[in-house]
């Protein structure tokens, strides 16, 4: 992983209610971005999804990604982060969904699960980092 600027290193941390905006590739070759919830597991961003969702498709697909994290009280101070999806999933994907939602809603289970989907937790390796 890239090192994260000393600067930054707060949008990431578990105390940090940023979202990050997830940019991945469709199968035509354009972007695709969606708002998310993430955290960090060691130097892995750690995001969370329903099996089938667009984002899936793309991140098995084509597990090239880019993130930009924006500071919520200062949108001109944010991070651009780019790296590789490196591990997908369902094993512990409910939990870290209540886990995020602990993180960014104060609640400990997931408001918007749905009992037909299957939660995936997908770990992104950062290999480029840019900190403004």
């Amino acid at each position: 992983m890239k090192t994260i600027p000393e600067s930054h290193r707060d949008l990431l941390s578990d105390d940090s209610k940023a979202f990050a905006f997830l940019g991945t590739i469709m199968k035509d070759g354009t972007p695709q971005v969606t708002p998310i919830w993430f955290n960090m597991e060691g130097d892995l961003v750690t995001i969370n999804s329903a099996q089938g969702r667009i984002k899936d498709k793309n991140m098995r697909e084509r597990p090239v990604v880019a993130l930009t994290v924006f500071d919520p009280s200062d949108p001109y101070r944010y991070l651009q982060l780019r790296g590789n999806v490196i591990e997908i999933t369902p094993e512990g994907a409910d939990a870290h969904i209540d886990a995020l939602s602990f993180k960014y809603t104060g609640k400990s289970t997931y408001q918007g699960r749905n009992s037909k989907e299957k939660r995936i937790k997908y770990k992104i390796l950062i290999e480029k980092v840019d900190a403004h």
